[in-house]
């Protein structure tokens, strides 16, 4: 587990549990009994809590490991006090997808198993995202994928929403985003079909892994764009990395997602990495590394599709040079 040191078992570890998440995947793999019979302190949100709240509760009453068992969204949140409160963080997967879980190679399998990392864990720290100052653990979209997770039929037929919003925005030049960033290149792109930027890049050429991050500590931001058909840039879009973004528009709100969850974002937005900022603690007989990091070294040396390795030149803004790319949107994790 490269990277990972032995830790001390927590003395007061609090776990939240979101009964919401992953349809109750918690109550039923019996979470919350297996966590109480190993001494942690289990605090199951009710409907006047909020997860934010329960969390500042946790740190206010002594807390000295903070986790909680949920989906991504919720992961985010708690995972923001944790780091402001220099607290590990464990992540229990008991949402639908968990990508941040796979990421940073917990067994999401094993969910029973996960409790261990306030017993018998490893630790180290990790880089977080943040957009206007509110932290992210995977990526924030906006676009086609903001416009997607705001629409009532996303969460039950996520791909078909996905497909019929992209129909939409592609189909119509006024459905686009009324946005705009500059690329590593230089090159400006209006109107974007989809922006979507990630703490630490996505593995895009690898079709076993794409959608995974070979790395959660590499101090980068990945930056994918998507350009409508009229757009005078060369291919259907690009990927870099950089440890700085803006991306302006008009000053009203815009659909986004933020680790999957939909919000309403105002530009000017500011992204930036953070880097080694958060404690991560998971169980020390699980993975420690993504599916992208476990390949062979010749198969993860590429992790942009086109003519150009990211890891050849700096990029203006701080990160490296990436390339074109044939994007494929439906494989990246919203």
């Amino acid at each position: 587990m490269n990277g990972w040191k032995p830790v001390e078992p927590s003395r007061r570890p609090v776990l939240l549990v979101n009964p919401k998440s992953g349809g109750g995947r918690a109550y039923r793999a019996g979470l919350v009994n297996d966590a109480r019979a190993r001494g942690i302190d289990v605090r199951v949100l009710d409907s006047d809590q909020t997860l934010e709240g329960a969390a500042q509760d946790a740190v206010a009453t002594g807390a000295d490991a903070l986790g909680v068992a949920g989906g991504d969204g919720s992961l985010a949140v708690v995972a923001a006090i944790a780091r402001d409160h220099d607290l590990p963080f464990v992540c229990i997967p008991a949402g639908t997808r968990n990508h941040f879980a796979l990421d940073i190679g917990v067994d999401r399998g094993d969910l029973p198993g996960s409790l261990d990392a306030f017993t018998d864990g490893v630790e180290r720290r990790i880089d977080v995202g943040e957009v206007n100052a509110r932290m992210f653990l995977n990526n924030v979209s906006l676009g086609v994928y903001g416009d997607a997770v705001h629409r009532p039929a996303y969460r039950d037929a996520k791909a078909r929403t996905l497909l019929e919003t992209a129909a939409t925005v592609l189909g119509s030049h006024d459905a686009a985003p009324h946005l705009e960033l500059v690329d590593d290149d230089g090159t400006r792109h209006v109107d974007p079909v989809l922006v979507l930027v990630s703490n630490n890049p996505y593995a895009l050429d690898q079709p076993v892994v794409t959608g995974t991050r070979p790395a959660l500590d590499g101090g980068q931001l990945g930056v994918l764009v998507l350009d409508a058909p009229h757009h005078e840039a060369s291919g259907p879009g690009r990927a870099w990395t950089a440890v700085r973004v803006a991306v302006t528009g008009p000053p009203e709100p815009s659909h986004a997602a933020i680790d999957g969850e939909p919000v309403d974002l105002t530009p000017p937005l500011r992204f930036a990495i953070r880097p080694m900022s958060l404690r991560a603690r998971i169980s020390s007989r699980h993975p420690g590394a993504s599916p992208s990091a476990r390949l062979p070294d010749p198969l993860r040396r590429w992790t942009v599709s086109g003519a150009r390795s990211p890891t050849t030149a700096r990029g203006r803004n701080g990160g490296r040079h990436g390339s074109g790319l044939a994007a494929r949107p439906g494989t990246l994790a919203a």
